[in-house]
């Protein structure tokens, strides 16, 4: 005999809020993961989790989203932002939005928003088990763990973008292969570690934010837009930035300042370190002695800054590009289209968002969805 319970596989952020949506419906709900439940959310906006992002019109939303743009129309019309901010305020978490539009708790505690979700949702069977496998019946599906079987009517797979696919090896499924997004870059010239540079602009991609150097390359927002852009580029790959995209009248400070420095000039620019990085030798050169030649090279550096991606820097990626084909999946329910009462909700799906709140609220917005046309179907 089938349970009619609901499994849901993955106890991360779209996990446990579909959890959420299911119990307030009355529904019984068992809940798989090895790892602590909502473990991911407590890096999330460097601990503050940025749980959403204010952007209210539900397709400029969905532009924040490399892959998974127009699925997500029906998706954000169905739970958008303003939803979020009613259900965290429904879960007791008050919250604030920076001037940047991402949105935090007042507490600026992920721990926080952990703790209160997770007391919602204490009734569900949380199994400290590892799902192997699901597999199809007649009348419902058998999920496979590391310790024993089970037997569910419906189930939700929520295992995020790091792990979960190998467990749909049983189903015609089709899967876009997981590739590393929001992620450092590894580069093979490298400036000194730790500096920031402002409202870089991207030549290549025509977006600007801020690019942090590393040990191994650059981070940063700059950065993590990019990776998620080429998240499917080969690698090597060439890069071209404008460091300061304003005018630098460079000959005009050159005449005013003839006994200064270079250095001393271009730091009113960039920071110091840097200067004494890009300009080598040039950065103790008066002025003065500075002809044209030298001028627009050194505007050059400036305008046209290249960097050479040898790739991304392991373990570091946040965010993954790749998974559950989106055609496989109807995005009015989150059910997949060839197997009947199998959703799939949050990263798992082919679905990334950039830096800013935009991948908790793919997560937030399709549990509801899944959570919805269960509760719809059981009417």
């Amino acid at each position: 005999m089938i349970n009619k319970s609901i499994s849901i596989i993955g106890a991360g952020a779209s996990g446990c809020m579909c959890a959420y949506f299911l119990l307030k419906a009355g529904f019984e709900v068992t809940l798989f993961d090895l790892s602590t439940p909502l473990r991911t959310l407590l890096p999330t906006g460097g601990g503050r989790c940025n749980l959403a992002h204010a952007e209210y019109d539900f397709k400029e939303l969905a532009k924040n989203y490399p892959r998974g743009e127009k699925f997500l129309y029906s998706v954000f019309s169905k739970f958008s932002t303003y939803d979020t901010l009613a259900l965290f305020e429904e879960l007791g978490i008050e919250t604030y939005t920076q001037e940047n539009g991402r949105i935090f708790p007042t507490s600026n505690s992920a721990k926080d928003v952990r703790e209160k979700v997770l007391d919602k949702i204490k009734q569900a069977n949380f199994v400290k088990e590892g799902v192997n496998k699901v597999e199809l019946l007649d009348s419902g599906f058998k999920v496979t763990t590391n310790k024993a079987q089970y037997l569910f009517s419906n189930v939700i797979i929520a295992t995020g973008g790091h792990w979960g696919v190998e467990i749909l090896k049983n189903l015609d499924i089709n899967i876009i292969p997981q590739k590393p997004s929001l992620v450092g870059l590894n580069t093979s010239l490298k400036a000194p570690s730790g500096i920031v540079l402002k409202n870089v602009y991207s030549k290549d991609l025509k977006i600007t934010d801020d690019i942090l150097f590393t040990h191994f390359g650059i981070s940063g927002p700059l950065t993590f837009k990019i990776s998620s852009l080429k998240a499917r580029d080969k690698f090597p790959y060439t890069l071209s930035f404008d460091l300061y995209p304003h005018d630098l009248p460079l000959q005009n400070l050159l005449n005013i300042n003839p006994r200064k420095d270079l250095k001393n000039i271009l730091s009113e620019f960039l920071p110091m370190n840097f200067v004494k990085y890009l300009l080598g030798d040039l950065c103790d050169v008066k002025a003065h002695k500075i002809d044209g030649k030298t001028r627009d090279e050194i505007l050059e550096k400036i305008h046209n800054f290249t960097l050479v991606i040898n790739g991304t820097n392991k373990g570091e990626e946040t965010v993954s590009a790749g998974g559950v084909d989106l055609k496989e999946i109807n995005p009015k329910s989150m059910e997949c289209k060839k197997y009947p009462h199998l959703y799939f909700t949050g990263e798992i799906l082919d679905i990334d968002g950039f830096c800013g709140g935009f991948n908790l609220q793919n997560a937030w917005s399709t549990a509801f969805v899944a959570a919805q046309a269960i509760i719809e179907q059981a009417k």
